[in-house]
């Protein structure tokens, strides 16, 4: 790694780590984003694998009830764990363009409705199969983009969960999503002696932002912090339309 590009993902985790410290999200969709504009896509999604995993940890530790977090979305969990490793296998070898412009058409829209109207609210009595299928969804998108935030985010907003519970939830799925992810990142040879060492020291940046963002999120009442979750989610979204098309 070149002294430019360790300076440059520094800064880019440390603001990474602050999104997600405040809204519980987004640090694989700013780091990777940003820095693909100045490294290969590749090498950018590796550099973060290690500050998502750790950062996953710290924040079920600081949200607490993992019990009862892991009671109420086990369904999630068990998909989201079961999909994503064997789809990482395909990481190396997809062509995924397509993939990222119809997700990024959807966050999109998602979005904006969910800005000027609130979003639709999923039945309770299909939850078990709502979890099965957003977590399903979300291995898949884990396992070829290192990112699975998107019907994860899209559950949790319809179901109205308020920035606590959002929190404790996000954190729980999120470190579900990233241990298979780490595997097969391993397995297939993107996380390896080379690429490790630079990976592990933008947990450094990636923790001290996200306590940044935590006193952020203290501030923020329920609907302040929806729809600064919303924007997040759209800013996801107009990013991987950017990836896709250009």
């Amino acid at each position: 790694m070149t002294t430019d590009l360790l300076v440059i993902a520094v800064a880019v985790f440390l603001f990474a780590g602050t999104l997600k410290g405040m809204v519980g999200m987004g640090l694989p969709v700013t780091s990777v984003g940003i820095l693909s504009l100045v490294t290969d896509p590749r090498t950018a999604v590796t550099m973060a694998i290690l500050p998502i995993f750790v950062s996953n940890i710290w924040q079920i530790y600081r949200a607490g009830a993992v019990r009862s977090a892991l009671a109420n979305y086990w369904p999630f969990a068990v998909a989201l764990f079961i999909v994503m490793l064997p789809a990482t296998a395909l990481a190396p070898r997809l062509q995924i363009e397509t993939l990222t412009l119809v997700l990024g058409i959807a966050i999109v829209l998602f979005s904006i409705t969910s800005l000027v109207a609130p979003p639709f609210k999923l039945p309770e009595r299909y939850d078990r199969l709502w979890q099965t299928g957003g977590g399903a969804l979300s291995g898949l998108l884990g396992g070829l983009t290192a990112i699975w935030s998107p019907p994860m985010v899209i559950y949790f907003l319809s179901r109205g969960l308020g920035k606590d519970e959002f929190i404790r939830a996000s954190g729980l799925l999120f470190f579900v999503g990233g241990v298979p992810l780490v595997i097969g990142y391993i397995a297939n040879g993107l996380l390896n002696a080379q690429t490790a060492p630079g990976s592990a020291l933008m947990i450094v940046p990636a923790l001290i932002g996200f306590g940044l963002g935590e006193r952020i999120r203290r501030h923020l009442h329920d609907q302040r912090f929806r729809t600064a979750v919303l924007i997040m989610f759209l800013v996801m979204g107009l990013n991987l339309l950017r990836e896709a098309l250009f």
